[in-house]
Parts: structure tokens; C-alpha cells; sequence
């Protein structure tokens, strides 16, 4: 099974660009949502660490923004609550498409985490900084400082460049990007 991670700068399609693959896709994104949707171990474990909160469950995006606004140390709270759960779903997914030629894993932090494996194939995808603060800026209940909380978590996009086997330009163009990803795709697949 080859497995390609899609990294980059938050806001620079990676989720997107991951689906275009054809592939299964494990969008941690997607995951932490449904933790907060249905995990009541997630909501117990939140509700303790940060009791001043009124969290119910299931649990509310703009409680835990609020959380994170008000305390940077909150944030360190909500990650080491949520990572572990999301870690272990990704290598379930994995485990469930063993049988795949390829899967593909839109994780924000992989490298910052250090999740990837030896033989992950990297993908970075690179994007225009103003094309992705003006499609940020569109974004329903987008916050600007909550962004600059996470950008502080993640590795600098020139270390995620550094570490990629591949780069793909974004320009925000599907057809564009469907065939650049075509391309990649016959690059890795002749290169395994």
C-alpha cells in the first residue's frame, strides 16, 4: 500500500487536492468533527480541563474557539485531549484499507506530530499566501486570531517543503488541479 500525505499551509486546499486522488481519504479535520459530535469521552475529558466552559455535548465549535481565545494554554488542553484519538483513527483507517494500493492522509500537524512513516510519500502543496487569506477571510465563523494559534503549532511551510517528496501548485483551479494531481499520481505510481 503506498500512502501519500498531503501538507501545507492551512487554507492552501489540501483537502480538496486529497480527494482529487481517487482514493480513501482520512481528513483529521473531518474526524475531530465527528469526535465532537459523538464522543462522550472526548466531551467528559474536555468538560475537566477546562471547567470554567460551559461545554455540553455535543460539544460546540465556538466554546472550545472561546477557550482557546481566552487561555493559550487551552489549546495545549484541547490537543493533547483530541491528537491521541485522532492518531488511533487514522491507524484504524489505515488497518481498514490495507488492501488499497493507495489511501491518502490529510493530517494538518503529521509532521508535527511526527505520524508519518519511513515510506510515506509526501505531497506539499503550495499555494498563493493572498489567494489563501482572501479564501480564509470567506470562511464561515473565520478568526483571525484563532488562525495565528494554529499557525504557531504547525512546522514553517519552508520545513514542510524541505521534508515533501513532491510539490504541487494550487492555484484554485479544479480542472488545473486534477490534472497536476493526475500527473503527480503517475509520478509516484512509476517512481513505487
Amino acid at each position: 500500500m503506498i500512502k501519500i500525505a498531503v501538507v501545507g499551509d492551512i487554507g492552501s486546499g489540501k483537502s480538496h487536492l486529497a480527494k482529487l486522488f481517487g482514493s480513501p481519504v482520512f481528513c483529521a479535520d473531518d474526524e475531530v468533527d465527528k469526535l465532537y459530535k459523538k464522543s462522550k469521552k472526548c466531551y467528559r475529558k474536555l468538560k475537566k480541563q477546562l471547567p470554567k466552559y460551559k461545554i455540553s455535548f455535543p460539544i460546540k465549535k465556538n466554546i472550545i474557539a472561546e477557550a482557546i481565545m481566552n487561555n493559550n494554554y487551552n489549546l495545549n488542553k484541547i490537543v493533547k485531549i483530541i491528537h491521541p484519538e485522532i492518531k488511533a483513527k487514522m491507524n484504524m483507517f489505515v488497518k481498514k484499507n490495507k488492501t488499497k494500493k493507495i489511501i491518502i492522509l490529510d493530517v494538518p500537524l503529521l509532521l508535527e506530530n511526527k505520524i508519518n512513516k519511513k515510506n510515506d510519500i509526501i505531497v506539499f502543496v503550495q499555494a498563493n499566501r493572498e489567494k489563501i487569506k482572501k479564501r480564509l477571510k470567506n470562511r464561515e465563523n473565520f478568526n483571525i486570531n484563532i488562525y495565528n494559534k494554529f499557525k504557531k503549532l504547525q512546522l514553517p511551510l519552508e520545513i514542510k517543503k524541505n521534508k515533501s517528496d513532491y510539490l504541487i501548485k494550487n492555484n484554485f483551479n479544479h480542472n488545473i488541479m486534477k490534472k497536476n494531481v493526475k500527473k503527480l499520481l503517475k509520478k509516484i505510481l512509476f517512481n513505487d
